[in-house]
């Protein structure tokens, strides 16, 4: 992860008092960190690792691995300072998790109380509505910064990401390397993870926007109503100032009501919202939009973007835009220029007679709407190809099943990261209780799934491909495999030319 150039240092009595921890006085007690980190692989000379406790291994179990990276010191729990035995100075902290976002955000001088920071969080739409909202600032001239599921933008420069919302050391110092570039927005997605398991904590946001809750993560949070309550924590002082919230969504329309900080409403077709569209005619290559704000603002444009749901996602962008300062006129000749996130109904145009299209939809919510989406303009067969992936929330697999094969005219269902599972087990859940017909199909192997689906298309059909988006990996047994639907698209319709 990248680090930001000023020097941070630190001793481990200032982290004692920071904390509210006795005992690090003395020599041990002055020991210099100049970086956090809790990724014992990116350790750098000088460094307070942070040791975790895991699914699978406690992170204080890389002791020696961190000792010799060069960490100077360790901060963990009651278990993880028994491991580490005193091969390293070590800060015992009782609420670790708690802890570290607040400490890192000390560390690095409280960065995002120099950045307006976005959140977007929500089952759906949080990547295309961050996407949407980074291009309009910075179509008004605006130094942005983008954090999420598809990657890490500072600028122009471009780096990896793990997780949706990072580890709050790195997400830190990624705001601390922003400000070090002047960036003055940065839009952020926002996970329940995230949230829960304290990522987020010693961040402030200036506004933060809600899109929908569906079905997803059950396995993490065990139910909806607590998914819920993970995301309703983003709406509150601790936070944000302000929240911009779908009341379209059932519990978008009671976090609303219940929130605890000012909310702005936005809807895509109750004009009792703050901000809702006033017309919306779908165009040849999208939607000729009229949309009407608070103060009576209106802004209008051309968007080159298909499927009703990216109706939710602009809308949300364009209102957090506005409270941005940002020009209405500016935003409305923007729209036309705006793209969609990388794997979201990302068409590959190969001089095929078809529509080809990758999309990350992997809940049974948005499997339903995007199928529906292409049945609206889509002449031809849909032709859907969708798996579930492995470790992850097993009740939700029956309902994407249904989703696939009540929404297309051909389904495929095939294998989509079974990780520790066995791939035909989780295709055994898909299709149990389905009714499967000449027009459903299982093919275990990916590649030859994809394969499949482009040899049935005709003239004017629609191939999509669901699930992994813009990910380029399919995890077997521990290990990820290289695997990306947007190449293995294109090579199948290569082939078959």
């Amino acid at each position: 992860m990248i680090r930001p150039i000023a020097d941070y240092s630190k001793t481990l009595s200032q982290v004692g008092n920071f904390l509210g921890i006795d005992g690090q006085d003395g020599r041990e007690g002055e020991v210099s960190f100049s970086g956090i980190t809790a990724n014992s692989k990116q350790v750098n000379q000088g460094d307070l690792f942070i040791a975790l406790p895991g699914a699978k291994f406690h992170g204080a179990s890389f002791i020696d691995d961190v000792k010799e990276l060069g960490a100077v010191a360790v901060l963990t729990d009651e278990a993880g300072a028994l491991i580490v035995a005193g091969k390293l100075p070590t800060v015992t902290s009782s609420n670790l998790r708690t802890s570290i976002g607040p400490l890192c955000s000390w560390f690095y001088g409280s960065p995002t109380s120099n950045i307006d920071l976005i959140g977007i969080t929500g089952t759906n739409g949080k990547t295309t509505t961050a996407s949407l909202l980074n291009q309009i600032l910075r179509y008004a001239g605006k130094q942005t910064g983008l954090i999420g599921t598809v990657g890490i933008e500072i600028g122009q420069d471009l780096l990896p990401t793990t997780h949706t919302t990072p580890e709050a050391p790195d997400l830190q110092s990624l705001f601390a390397t922003m400000r070090e570039r002047h960036i003055g927005y940065v839009v952020m997605e926002v996970s329940s993870h995230g949230i829960e398991v304290g990522r987020i904590a010693g961040c402030r946001f200036t506004m933060v926007g809600f899109s929908n809750l569906t079905q997803d993560h059950l396995d993490f949070h065990g139910s909806m109503e607590n998914y819920f309550e993970s995301k309703k924590k983003l709406f509150t002082s601790e936070y944000s100032d302000l929240g911009f919230i779908n009341i379209d969504d059932p519990y978008g329309e009671k976090l609303f009501t219940s929130g605890t900080i000012p909310m702005i409403s936005i809807s895509r077709t109750n004009r009792k919202a703050q901000w809702h569209y006033q017309g919306a005619t779908q165009t040849p290559s999208g939607y000729q939009v009229s949309i009407r704000g608070t103060g009576g603002i209106l802004i209008e444009g051309e968007l080159n973007l298909i499927g009703e749901h990216n109706l939710d996602n602009v809308l949300m962008a364009v209102a957090m835009a506005s409270q941005s300062e940002i020009d209405p006129l500016v935003i409305g000749n923007s729209l036309s220029k705006l793209l969609g996130a990388p794997g979201r109904l990302e068409k590959i145009e190969l001089k095929q007679n078809f529509l080809a299209l990758v999309d990350y939809a992997h809940t049974p919510d948005a499997v339903e709407r995007t199928l529906a989406t292409l049945r609206k303009t889509v002449s031809g067969k849909i032709i859907a190809v969708l798996g579930c992936g492995g470790d992850r929330d097993k009740s939700k697999r029956p309902l994407m099943g249904n989703a696939l094969v009540n929404g297309s005219d051909i389904s495929v269902f095939t294998s989509d990261n079974p990780r520790s599972e066995d791939p035909a087990r989780i295709l055994h859940d898909m299709t149990e209780g389905l009714n499967l017909s000449q027009t459903e199909n299982v093919i275990l192997d990916r590649r030859e799934a994809i394969a499949f689906a482009v040899a049935c298309a005709q003239l004017g059909d629609c191939v999509i491909l669901l699930g992994k988006g813009h990910e380029t990996g399919q995890e077997v047994n521990g290990k990820k495999f290289p695997f990306d639907d947007r190449l293995e698209l294109a090579r199948a319709i290569e082939e078959l030319a």
